[in-house]
């Protein structure tokens, strides 16, 4: 009974095969008509798509490949030929703006054309200094003999006169500035042995304006002490100890209570007698700096600071100069000349309404020798935009730099200290072994180091910040013949 049972559950539970397999074919068959279908839609959509498109093309109306016949063509019936046309970089830098330097403007001096832009370049320190390209009116010039760069210190100054600018020259070793100066008006005061013209350093000078009695004799006697103390050093090659400047100090005040306008060989004979209430032992004191002194009135440099002055020193002419060629070769009196000439100049240079001023310094590295001209050029330098003054410093080239103390020095320090405070850096021709040291010594690129062999006559490569010029200087006939330097070997 239960076995039959069994089977009956059985017969209910299993599926027959042959249904299953009916079963997987309606599947397949529903599946193959899904697909069919979907394959229909498919195509039905692209043949509608393509029929738009084409449908679009036919309604839009295209010109041929060869543009439209007749008139309508606008053609020649030759073709348009333009001819090639040339033309300079300053006319195309309308169609092309960035491809050349546009220079510093229009205020100021002339200097030339510029060699890449073929426009004109114009150089005017105070003006830029206005404007805020840069922030320090000193100059460096720098090139080898030749080169034309006396030519273009020359140009600049004699140019600035008509805008209200003056000259001042205050060490000319080889007298080239003489005849310019008489050329616009100056004056070039001649010194040297068997001459009429002599200096006394203890000169008044020009008073500053605004400056009161007390305030005047205050600055008079500070400016006397620095001179004579500076005369001292640069004849003994060493600094003065407390002790001398204490014997100078009372040799000075002794001799302006005895006369008004005191001169050196009054001061060399209260060194060697001081007054009677000074200490007994100031006389000892004070012996080598009353010998140093006494070279000037006495010695091998007597003859030029023994007196009064026969020559004065006018700051309103348009251009005073210090022809100091006649000793040139005397080194000894080359710097005693040039610390005198420095202090009868400052008077004026320090005068804040004394004008634009331009202050030369031809052949730099002979005053830069010297450690009491080199303070007074390092303190004119740091002042210069308070006074209005643009100072120019004039080399062969820049290791003449390694003449200036040792290395590592403070003389060297302050020598270097003049480099980094001057933004306009003016290198004519150098010769190859000179490239590194002046390429570091001015902080010039790679590119600008190599133009500086290949530079012609008058041409300069001038670095103002972080702009580059390469620039030919130009001079009309009857400058050329004022400022030549070449006229001795014709």
């Amino acid at each position: 009974m239960s076995t039959e049972r069994e089977k009956l559950h059985t017969a209910v539970l299993v599926e027959p095969a042959s249904e299953r397999r009916k079963y997987r074919k309606q599947r397949r068959e529903a599946a193959a008509r899904l697909i069919a279908e979907q394959h229909r839609i498919d195509r039905d959509t692209a043949k509608a798509k393509a029929a738009a498109e084409q449908a679009e093309r036919r309604s839009v109306t295209y010109l041929p490949k060869a543009g439209e016949a007749g008139p309508a063509s606008l053609r020649s019936p030759g073709g348009l030929r333009l001819p090639r046309h040339q033309d300079t970089s300053a006319v195309l830098a309308a169609q092309y703006p960035f491809l050349a330097e546009g220079g510093l403007g229009s205020q100021g001096v002339f200097v030339g054309q510029d060699m890449y832009s073929g426009g004109s370049f114009v150089y005017d320190p105070w003006e830029l200094y206005r404007r805020g390209v840069i922030t320090a009116p000193n100059m460096i010039l720098a090139g080898i003999v030749g080169s034309g760069k006396s030519s273009l210190a020359k140009s600049l100054y004699t140019r600035s006169l008509p805008f209200g600018r003056r000259v001042y020259v205050p060490c000319d070793p080889k007298g080239e500035h003489s005849a310019v100066a008489e050329a616009v008006g100056g004056k070039a005061i001649i010194l040297g042995h068997g001459l009429a013209a002599r200096l006394n350093p203890l000169d008044e000078g020009h008073r500053p304006s605004g400056l009161s009695n007390q305030e005047w004799a205050s600055t008079l006697a500070s400016r006397r002490r620095e001179l004579l103390g500076a005369l001292a050093e640069t004849v003994l090659g060493r600094d003065l100890s407390p002790v001398e400047h204490t014997a100078i100090d009372t040799a000075l005040t002794a001799a302006v209570q005895d006369a008004e306008v005191p001169i050196v060989p009054m001061i060399v004979d209260r060194l060697f007698a001081p007054p009677a209430h000074a200490d007994d032992r100031l006389a000892e004191d004070g012996r080598l700096v009353a010998h140093a002194l006494r070279r000037l009135v006495g010695g091998d440099l007597a003859g030029l600071f023994d007196g009064p002055s026969t020559v004065r020193f006018d700051p309103s002419l348009p251009m005073v100069s210090l022809d100091l060629s006649r000793v040139a070769e005397n080194a000894a009196l080359l710097s005693v000349l040039m610390t005198c000439a420095s202090a009868w100049m400052e008077a004026a240079l320090m005068d804040p309404a004394g004008g634009k001023r331009w202050m030369i310094y031809d052949e730099a590295w002979r005053l830069m020798a010297h450690p009491a001209l080199l303070r007074r050029m390092d303190a004119q330098w740091r002042l210069a935009r308070h006074y209005g003054l643009a100072n120019m410093l004039i080399f062969h080239k820049l290791s003449d730099l390694d003449n200036v103390g040792d290395q590592g020095s403070a003389m060297r320090s302050l020598a270097n200290s003049l480099l980094a405070n001057a933004e306009t850096r003016v290198i004519y021709r150098q010769e190859s072994d000179q490239l590194s040291t002046t390429a570091n010594a001015l902080g010039l690129t790679g590119t600008e180091q190599r133009l500086l062999p290949g530079l012609g006559t008058g041409q300069g490569l001038w670095r103002i910040k972080e702009r580059s010029f390469v620039v030919q200087h130009q001079m009309h006939p009857d400058e050329f013949a004022l400022f030549d330097t070449t006229t001795r070997m014709i």
